[in-house]
């Protein structure tokens, strides 16, 4: 089932939200996204998520009644701008409704439009949501183990402007 939640540009101002979002967040979500068995969020690093220069760092989020329910984000290489890490994270009460897919094409719209042509992630390999998730929008994505983790590598084509309509 697929579901229509606003999404909007994550700001500074969400601090927040972000801090709100953790303790509705189980062990396991928590430990899918940041690859490790987190209890809290130091200040810091809420402050790094919710500052974003909308070009090198991009991150939209979903929000429902108030709430950030859903993040996805991309943070541009360093050495290569046109290549770009991209993470997502979802709210366990949200996840298997179609968020998770509403949020990662407006990312993948927005990364494309800003010269993005490479993305790349770590997943745990029993992840299957995500696994499929990935598979469904990126389809030419490969997959390596390492270690612990798959390495996703994909191309990001280029997404057509929209042309303005006659009136």
């Amino acid at each position: 089932m697929d579901i229509a939640v606003a999404t909007r540009p994550v700001h500074p101002d969400d601090v927040v939200l972000f801090r709100r979002l953790w303790p509705r967040l189980s062990p396991d979500t928590v430990y899918r996204r940041f690859h490790s068995p987190l209890h809290s969020l130091p200040p810091e690093a809420v402050e790094r998520l919710v500052t974003v220069d909308h070009d090198r760092r991009e991150a939209v989020a979903a929000v429902v009644g108030g709430e950030v329910v859903g993040v996805a984000r991309y943070d541009r290489s360093p050495d290569d701008p046109t290549t770009a890490e991209f993470a997502i994270l979802v709210e366990d009460a949200w996840q298997g409704v179609g968020l998770g897919r509403q949020l990662l094409s407006e990312l993948l719209g927005l990364a494309a439009a800003r010269g993005v042509r490479s993305l790349t992630a770590t997943v745990q390999p029993d992840n299957d949501r995500v696994i499929g998730l990935i598979r469904r929008l990126l389809p030419a994505a490969t997959f390596t183990r390492d270690v612990d983790v798959l390495d996703v590598r994909s191309p990001l084509l280029p997404r057509p402007a929209l042309l303005p309509t006659a009136s």
